[in-house]
């Protein structure tokens, strides 16, 4: 049995060069590559939650159809001071610059979502990168910020994703608390799984444009406010230094390594012990 031991500058760097160099010259690569040895780590991970004791968590919204509830959803996050992180695609910033705008002036966080959302498992290195940077070009001309953040179109990634995002500087983020939203349930299934789930440095995966989500958001807030829940951003939540990964994606602080040897790695991921991945398809 092979043991690969992972620490915070280790994660996410072992083979990066040679894809990324190959891909593109215009992509700086700032971060160091470190050598895990002779073994390179095999299952490399987004950030699906964080360990805290503050009770501090993160709403996320995916944006990538329509904006018919733009207003409400600023509306409601005003009401129960919840401040948000809104992933929205290249494609959305062409068709509805002023709700970018809105979102943001509003105080969220506006991250990258891809520029036209498509399915990144397997996908060519350059095509990732062009995608990645024409949606953070695309957020930048409308907010002046460059986001650090990245979630893949259809909670899609793999080993490739995650080490070019990260070669690019960018964190990809999932979730561990499925609103299932996109399923359109009736805004109390949303509300109750979603109370169910979470909990101290959970991520919340939630849609715009979806008339459940809207009508179950009040409810969801007040509860979590009256548990002593605070509303973040993600970039105000996650770690970026000195931080280790687990099998199941939460993030931990600390120095310490995390061994996580094949068959283990194997064993998450058939057992089903990583948050299912789901997101309906904006096509």
């Amino acid at each position: 049995m092979r043991t690969v031991t992972f620490t915070k500058k280790q994660i996410r760097r072992a083979a990066v060069v040679t894809a990324l160099c190959a891909a593109t010259a215009a992509v700086a690569i700032t971060a160091a590559v470190t050598s895990v040895g002779t073994q390179a780590a095999e299952r490399q991970l987004p950030v699906y939650c964080v360990e805290r004791g503050d009770k501090k968590i993160a709403l996320t919204f995916d944006v990538a159809w329509e904006n018919s509830n733009t207003e409400e959803l600023i509306d409601i996050l005003g009401e129960y001071d919840a401040r948000a992180t809104f992933f929205v695609t290249g494609d959305f910033c062409d068709r509805h610059p002023d709700d970018v705008k809105a979102f943001y002036e509003a105080g969220h966080e506006i991250e990258n979502h891809s520029d036209a959302h498509p399915h990144v498992e397997g996908i060519n290195v350059n095509d990732l990168i062009n995608d990645t940077k024409e949606c953070s070009r695309k957020i930048e001309m409308l907010t002046g910020e460059s986001p650090k953040l990245y979630r893949a179109p259809y909670g899609e990634y793999d080993d490739n994703l995650i080490k070019t995002l990260d070669g690019m500087g960018m964190t990809v983020i999932q979730w561990d608390v499925d609103s299932v939203d996109w399923k359109k349930p009736s805004a109390d299934k949303i509300r109750k799984k979603v109370l169910k789930d979470t909990k101290s440095g959970s991520i919340l995966l939630f849609h715009n444009d979806l008339e459940n989500t809207t009508e179950a958001l009040p409810d969801i807030l007040k509860s979590l406010k009256a548990q002593g829940y605070e509303f973040v951003g993600v970039e105000d939540m996650i770690y970026f230094e000195n931080y280790t990964i687990d099998a199941t994606g939460k993030q931990i602080p600390g120095e310490d390594a995390v061994n996580l040897t094949d068959s283990r790695a194997d064993e998450v991921m058939a057992n089903g012990s990583l948050p299912q991945q789901s997101e309906q398809s904006i096509k």
